[in-house]
């Protein structure tokens, strides 16, 4: 065997050796991107976890904090109870063969997690009325915290005593998430749906007002 025979079987030997290394290399960083993407993704959910826990808790004091007299609690009360019934009814409507299994709507937010009919109709009564779901939480924090000690007030008993709950829950509740949610419960018991509320009417204006002035 002559010099150059021997020179290409090393080169050639050499060439694969490195092939292989190339391939171990592209294996290596293939792992990489896969634990980079995986952080990625755990790091993100952990970020909307804690955002969603803050929000709650933001939620949860606002509630906690209102100083409402009795009388004005049990407005506030009776426009929530009255809502969260009326979606409760909805689903039921739409659902007349589960009516025993949806005895109450803490059962109907349960149950939606993993019964698909069950979600699709629920996300078609909020929409129906008007509602989305961080108005439901709100109204549900509100309900929790104080439905043990308010008293449901009748729509004539409510008009008596004051004549625009609108501007209460605007001047009194600061937490605009509950503010909006508070404000939507009225306009669907009032009006059947709840349209946008005062803040986001002001906010659309103010996005129409360049455009008309062009």
């Amino acid at each position: 065997m002559n010099n150059e025979t021997t020179t290409l079987i090393s080169l050639k030997e050499a060439m694969k050796r490195v092939d292989h290394k190339l391939q171990a290399l592209e294996a290596q960083f293939k792992e990489l991107d896969f634990t980079k993407d995986n952080l990625t993704q755990k790091f993100e959910h952990h970020s909307k976890t804690l955002a969603s826990q803050a929000a709650q808790d933001e939620l949860w004091t606002a509630v906690l904090a209102l100083r409402f007299t009795s009388m004005e609690l049990n407005i506030l009360y009776s426009y929530v109870i009255e809502v969260l019934i009326c979606l409760h009814t909805r689903v039921l409507e739409k659902l007349p063969d589960l009516v025993r299994g949806l005895p109450t709507l803490a059962s109907v937010l349960r149950r939606k997690v993993k019964n698909k009919r069950i979600r699709i109709v629920w996300e078609s009564v909020l929409e129906e009325s008007g509602l989305q779901e961080e108005d439901i939480t709100a109204l549900c924090t509100f309900f929790i915290a104080h439905g043990n000690k308010a008293e449901h007030y009748t729509s004539k008993v409510r008009q008596m005593y004051i004549r625009d709950v609108n501007f209460m829950i605007t001047n009194m509740v600061n937490n605009q998430a509950l503010q909006d949610a508070l404000l939507r419960a009225v306009q669907v018991t009032e009006k059947g749906k709840a349209v946008k509320a005062p803040a986001e009417q002001k906010s659309s204006l103010k996005e129409l007002i360049p455009s008309v002035k062009n």
